[in-house]
């Protein structure tokens, strides 16, 4: 306490300054209007400047949770409109609304993407516990994204649509022409159309949508539209057709989970029927 003391006493004349100096401001700002004004002014724009990047700050965290908040909401949302798709007659009504049924959605942000390998994968913030399952079809506003391929208690991995190893069952929608859509391994923008047949007539800015054929999609999301049309120089039964991905895969954040809830049921007739399960 006496080394304190004897330190103030030492510095006596520049705290009497600091002092002198802080009373002569004050009394400047509070009998001078412009000066005072200048002065609360200046004060007043500096906390206004660190309180607005505290509030961005909180309001980008706060918006993580917001927006997979919305996408949950958006899961629901699409299970409520493709049980309202039904038409009135009873017997069409009885079909669609078991058709319906049997797809469940679900909502999920996207922690992990990779797009510089020939096999990529998503890392999702959903696991076993918010009742994701191997299989399940991944999708966002802009369409096909993956395909669910393990999960842990609180998260998942997922085959990328960009992945030479996943393919997923389309169709030509103005034709209802079905091959495959399958990733080559090159341009993260564009995919392969496969296993359409050489006769069939079709053209640069056709929509690509999923044929439903393979328990995975529902019929009708969008996967792309095509931009070249050529003869497969490999097998000349069929054409070699380019797509342009609808899904910019840099940008993937948010992603909906679609469930089969009869997917088990049908692989398994597959299985004991040798029948493939690539449509």
């Amino acid at each position: 306490m006496l080394r304190i003391l004897q330190f103030l006493y030492r510095i006596r004349a520049f705290i009497l300054f600091v002092f002198l100096e802080v009373a002569a401001i004050w009394m400047i700002v509070s009998n001078n209007s412009p000066q005072g004004a200048a002065f609360f002014n200046s004060s007043n724009d500096l906390i206004g400047s660190v309180l607005k990047q505290q509030a961005d700050v909180v309001q980008f965290f706060s918006l993580a949770e917001d927006n997979e908040a919305l996408t949950s909401e958006n899961a629901e949302i699409l299970q409520k409109l493709l049980l309202l798709q039904v038409k009135p007659d009873s017997v069409s009504f009885t079909l669609d609304s078991a058709f319906a049924a049997t797809y469940q959605f679900k909502g999920a942000r996207v922690i992990g993407n990779s797009l510089r390998f020939s096999q990529n994968y998503l890392t999702l913030n959903k696991g076993s516990k918010d009742g994701i399952k191997p299989g399940m079809g991944i999708f966002n506003p802009d369409g096909v994204v993956g395909r669910v391929k393990s999960v842990s208690e609180n998260y998942s991995v997922a085959f990328s649509l960009l992945n030479t190893g996943l393919m997923v069952s389309s169709k030509i929608k103005s034709t209802d022409v079905f091959g495959s859509v399958q990733w080559d391994g090159k341009s993260s923008s564009e995919a392969r159309l496969l296993f359409v047949p050489r006769h069939v007539k079709t053209q640069e800015g056709d929509t690509i949508v999923t044929s439903g054929f393979n328990a995975v999609f529902p019929e009708g999301i969008l996967i792309g539209i095509i931009s070249k049309v050529a003869p497969d120089e490999k097998d000349p039964n069929y054409l070699n057709l380019t797509i342009k991905l609808s899904t910019d895969f840099s940008k993937v954040s948010y992603v909906y989970l679609v469930e089969n809830t009869q997917f088990n049921e049908l692989d398994s007739l597959y299985r004991q029927s040798e029948v493939s399960n690539e449509y």
